[in-house]
């Protein structure tokens, strides 16, 4: 298996819901993207399902609370939900409970995808980005929330630190190896 690809735990069933997880900034709008046309889905970007306030929070440099979020991750879930066909959704999700709050409005099996990379390699992309309502100044509380997906949640890990294509390219592979 490639070494930007840590394996993490899948079910044998084929996946339909994904969740393109990482804190800001990792490539979620990007690698949801691409792989939703890959795998002839629709990509949902979770920041368009923010409310107002928690858009104006963020803009101001105010972390989220979680209390902030519930309303946000039930948004998550219902669209996920929803779903005909293969569907994808750019969300944080940032810790377990968050995961587990999306898989329990969804009532079906979701497999996130967790864009994980350097502080470093993200604050470059955050400080490059423009016209984003969120501020390179709250990276580091995305950071100190993260809690990256167990062994025992439907998850992968992806290293960003290397091209757009590569990085789509080892989520196929690691999609692939868990259907069979």
């Amino acid at each position: 298996m490639s070494t930007a690809v840590s394996q993490l735990r899948f079910d044998g069933a084929a996946l339909r819901r994904f969740v393109i997880m990482g804190v800001s900034g990792c490539g979620k709008s990007s690698v949801g993207s691409a792989l939703a046309a890959r795998l002839a889905g629709i990509y949902v970007d979770g920041d368009d399902l923010h409310p107002a306030a928690n858009v104006a929070k963020m803009s101001a440099g105010i972390p989220l609370t979680d209390a902030d979020r519930w309303p946000w991750l039930d948004k998550i879930g219902q669209c996920l939900a929803l779903a005909d066909d293969t569907a994808l959704i750019g969300c944080s999700a940032l810790k377990r409970i968050y995961r587990d709050r999306i898989r329990e409005v969804v009532g079906a099996p979701v497999s996130f995808i967790h864009l994980a990379g350097s502080r470093e390699t993200i604050l470059k992309r955050l400080q490059a980005r423009r016209d984003h309502f969120m501020p390179p100044a709250l990276l580091d509380s995305q950071f100190a929330a993260l809690e990256p997906p167990g062994t025992d949640e439907q998850a992968i890990a992806v290293d960003i630190d290397q091209p757009l294509d590569q990085v789509v390219a080892a989520i196929l592979i690691a999609l692939e190896e868990t259907q069979s």
